[in-house]
């Protein structure tokens, strides 16, 4: 249940400010109530649901100062974590962040682009796996449904990919130097994206 509603935010199924109403979508996925509560307080603490006192949850609208928020925090904790993944990856587990860098670039060559935004989301988690440092884990667990969203932002999905093939070959290379120049440059192209899409809906509205 609350992988449904998590995918249906991160994909844009369900658009910033809109509200979840729990019988509503109990009716739409024939379940009882009770795990649709337990999905929204979940995605209340993954921190892109709101829970508003006596009415509904509702998806929430970042800001501007959230994008800058976010990009601050993330900025050290994933250099950290690519280059402890390009020190400590071992063979399989270079195959497994190569299978899901291809899925991604295939997806977003045929415009697949939910499957390639979920793959680019996976291609940070992975690394984060290979990285084996549980703080790390622990501290990326915080903001990892946020950092799968702000992928969702970018529409560009083959530079997308090709900054991850970038990423990844820096990491089958062992090469920490060049990723700890890469990957701010990477993670500085999603957030200009999601500031983009961010202020062309505040001109819409």
């Amino acid at each position: 249940m609350t992988r449904i509603l998590r995918d249906d935010i991160v994909l844009g199924r369900r658009v910033p400010g809109s509200r979840l109403i729990e019988r509503e979508i109990a009716a739409q996925l024939d379940v009882s109530r009770l795990p649709v509560r337990e999905a929204i307080r979940t995605l209340v603490s993954e921190g892109v649901v709101v829970a508003r006192p006596r009415s509904w949850a509702v998806v929430r609208e970042f800001t501007q100062r959230d994008l800058q928020d976010f990009a601050e925090v993330r900025e050290s904790i994933e250099t950290l974590i690519f280059v402890f993944a390009a020190e400590r990856h071992d063979e399989a587990g270079i195959a497994r962040l190569r299978s899901v860098y291809e899925r991604e670039a295939a997806a977003a060559r045929t415009g697949h682009v939910e499957a390639a935004r979920l793959a680019a989301g996976e291609f940070h988690e992975v690394a984060a796996e290979l990285a084996d440092n549980e703080m790390l884990c622990e501290l990326i667990g915080v903001f990892a449904t946020r950092l799968r969203w702000l992928f969702s932002q970018h529409d560009d999905l083959e530079a997308m990919a090709e900054e991850h093939r970038v990423i990844f070959e820096a990491i089958a290379a062992r090469d920490a130097d060049a990723l700890r120049r890469i990957v701010p440059q990477h993670l500085a192209s999603g957030q200009e994206a999601a500031v983009q899409r961010l202020v062309s809906s505040e001109i819409a509205i």
